[in-house]
């Protein structure tokens, strides 16, 4: 059996900002954020997931949860040698626990619950792969 490409380490959530004064209606839009930073010297990538919900005339968001993760690579590699499809698929790992942790978090709150459904956030890799940075120094 070979080995997976690379796997998932370990995630935490880094940031929960939940002001409900900001929320004034029941309509609001989600946003994803993602971002990434890649350790050449260990072949683990830090991903940085961060959602955000604002209502429609608002500039500032009522919710803004930062997710931060941890994957490692099974071999050794350059930033330009990770492979196209890791940048879809470590969000799609990424997203079930995402999902989870803000239906729990707004519920926690006694207010209908953010239940996000299952998506599709292929759409996400392109900016994934462009806000990537390599880390320099370090572990």
């Amino acid at each position: 059996m070979n080995k997976a490409a690379f796997s998932l380490d370990n995630y935490f959530f880094k940031k929960v900002l939940i002001d409900l004064s900001l929320n004034k209606s029941d309509e609001f839009n989600i946003d994803f954020h993602p971002s990434g930073e890649f350790n050449e010297e260990n072949s683990t990538f830090e991903l940085l997931f961060t959602f955000k919900a604002k209502n429609n005339d608002e500039k500032k968001p009522f919710i803004q949860i930062e997710c931060v993760s941890q994957f490692k690579f099974a071999e050794s590699l350059k930033l330009d040698e990770i492979p196209p499809y890791f940048y879809v698929n470590c969000i799609a790992i990424l997203f079930p626990y995402m999902r989870a942790f803000i239906s729990t978090v707004t519920l926690q709150s006694n207010i209908p619950p953010i239940v996000l459904p299952t998506m599709n956030l292929t759409y996400l890799a392109a900016p994934l792969k462009k806000n990537t940075k390599v880390k320099v120094g370090g572990n």
